[in-house]
């Protein structure tokens, strides 16, 4: 089996897994076998009810049920009716975090993304700790990043959508 983060790691704090985050390796085994490897560049923390941005502010869903779960699952979801988000649960169980992946090397932008590496919502609740079509590994990079705002969410208001939660790897 191939070095993977183990779910210690995502049992942590969503501010201390996004920008722990940049510069790791996604790993994404292909239908025929390939395999296929990006650097993660770009991640957006969302931290549990009481983040007015983050989907689990106003409770368990069974959108956002995974969220509550243990560290290290996928939530994915769709927005706009076309584009997949992936993130990863981070925190125990009960703790509804999650970061955002919001930028590879070869793709910007969450939609992007996963179009790119071709995951949907048969990844809800993919375990990244087990999966053997998932998983990111650890490069032992410690980039050096910008935080800034998060994206496109000026509807959750003050404090929240100018909080420094989007981490970004300097190139």
């Amino acid at each position: 089996m191939t070095e993977r983060f183990g779910r210690d790691f995502y049992r942590q704090d969503v501010l201390e897994v996004a920008p722990a985050l940049l510069g790791q390796q996604l790993v994404r085994i292909l239908p025929d076998g390939t395999s296929s490897a990006y650097l993660i560049t770009e991640t957006e923390a969302y931290r549990g009810e009481e983040d007015r941005a983050c989907h689990a502010s106003k409770g368990r869903t069974l959108r956002n049920g995974v969220m509550f779960g243990d560290g290290g699952h996928l939530y994915m979801y769709l927005i706009y009716g076309m584009y997949w988000m992936m993130n990863v649960v981070t925190e125990k169980e009960g703790i509804p975090q999650a970061v955002l992946f919001r930028g590879l090397r070869e793709a910007g932008g969450p939609g992007r993304l996963t179009r790119l590496i071709g995951v949907d919502k048969t990844y809800y609740a993919e375990d990244l700790v087990t999966s053997d079509r998932i998983w990111i590994e650890p490069t032992g990079r410690k980039p050096a990043y910008i935080a800034a705002p998060r994206v496109g969410i000026d509807y959750a208001g003050d404090p929240w959508k100018d909080l420094p939660w989007r981490f970004l790897m300097k190139l």
